[in-house]
């Protein structure tokens, strides 16, 4: 149960860490008006979609862990062997995400009725960094989590820990922050991701 909990955890203290940071304007890319301006989604729509999203994540991860053949043991896993399933899963996951992604930019359908959902935001705060159409999140979050769970051979406990860091890294490109100290922030901004 940690495994389909902690993630959501981790989501909404990261979030939250984030969003008191954003009050002092030192970090923001976005004043408030831009916020309220740009935005096409009230702070409380966010919410509620990215909920949706977490309880469709929490049943189809509780269904997985079910079904797999992979329940972990109470022996450790050596280090190595860890090393390789998070390589695989970030691979995975990445690509998953990437070619996902660029498909529905490309898509006209797909990004009108679906992937627009997700850029109703242009001003981004932390706490929505999960907020897109329910397709979306289903297709490309919650089912490339479950392939790359699946194909990297990791177990659940593996799992929370990989997929802790994977909300991190997502909170920190959608935050609408950029904080110096923040080893993620730095590479995103040396690499021109945030813009």
């Amino acid at each position: 149960m940690l495994a389909i909990y902690v993630p959501i955890l981790v989501y909404w203290l990261y979030s939250s860490f984030y969003m008191i940071l954003g009050s002092t304007k030192k970090y923001r890319l976005h004043s408030y008006e831009e916020e309220d301006q740009k935005n096409l989604v009230s702070k409380r729509e966010a919410i509620k979609g990215v909920l949706l999203q977490q309880i469709v994540q929490v049943i189809v991860a509780f269904l997985m862990f079910k079904v797999s053949s992979n329940h972990g043991s109470s022996t450790s896993t050596p280090i190595i062997k860890l090393a390789k399933q998070f390589t695989i899963a970030a691979l995975v996951f990445d690509a998953w995400q990437y070619f996902m992604h660029r498909y529905m930019h490309h898509n006209r359908f797909l990004y009108k009725h679906v992937h627009s959902y997700h850029h109703r935001l242009v001003a981004p705060y932390a706490f929505a960094s999960q907020y897109n159409h329910p397709l979306e999140g289903l297709l490309l979050d919650t089912l490339g989590g479950a392939v790359s769970f699946v194909v990297s051979g990791m177990s659940p406990r593996a799992s929370a820990f990989f997929f802790s860091f994977t909300t991190i890294r997502g909170i920190d490109v959608h935050c609408g922050l950029i904080v110096p100290w923040n080893p993620l922030h730095n590479a995103w901004d040396t690499y021109g991701l945030y813009y």
